[in-house]
């Protein structure tokens, strides 16, 4: 867990009564649920997009116009 994020979870655990302590996990529940089937939906309909992608990838790998990433150069 991070810093940041241990921070937050103790003020909330120590500055508000219990009942908002449960609204606030709910919210924050239901947030990262929604956000979760959100990028399911987006990746399902991806499918053909990829398919695509990963074809034109392939073709110019056997083409030789790629080249070795050189990751010291990022």
């Amino acid at each position: 867990m991070s810093e940041l994020l241990k921070q937050a979870f103790e003020r909330v655990a120590s500055e508000l009564p219990e009942c908002e302590q449960d609204a606030f996990a709910q919210w924050l529940l239901k947030l990262i649920e929604s956000d979760e089937r959100q990028w399911d939906a987006k990746f399902a309909g991806s499918g053909a997009k990829l398919e695509k992608l990963a074809d034109q990838a392939l073709a110019e790998y056997l083409e030789g116009r790629t080249e070795i990433l050189d990751v010291s150069k990022l």
